[in-house]
């Protein structure tokens, strides 16, 4: 059984950090590329980073370039989003989805949940003064 278990958002001043996790279990992490997808109240979901299968390669929007940057550690089967700059823009429920690839120079930025081969139920992150 696959299980994937978010965690680290939080409520946060405008300016500060945070950083989320991801680990995930039951399939071969590293043969994965994870992406994150938020959900804020009243619109669409956005596609927010993705980090290819070795971590090495690196995709943001627009929105977020600059301010989040997303690693992860193969052996604990962790994905990390280090968000900094926060704004009240970014107070989304953020979900961590990851998609099977057989090569590192594949990837996959897509804010559909649906079209992941598995998806968490996303940690809250607040930003308000």
């Amino acid at each position: 059984e696959v299980q994937v278990m978010e965690s680290g958002g939080a409520m946060v001043q405008p300016g500060g950090s945070l950083r989320p996790s991801c680990v995930v279990s039951g399939l071969p992490f590293s043969d994965y590329g994870v992406s994150w997808v938020r959900q804020a109240p009243g619109k669409g979901p956005e596609w927010v980073p993705h980090i290819n299968i070795n971590g090495r390669g690196t995709y943001y929007g627009d929105s977020v370039k600059g301010r989040f940057t997303s690693s992860r550690d193969n052996a604990k089967s962790t994905v990390y989003l280090q968000m900094n700059s926060l704004t009240p823009e970014d107070t989304a429920l953020y979900v961590c989805a990851g998609r099977q690839f057989h090569s590192a120079a594949q990837y996959f930025a897509s804010s559909n949940l649906q079209a992941y081969d598995f998806r968490g139920q996303g940690t809250q992150v607040t930003v308000s003064s």
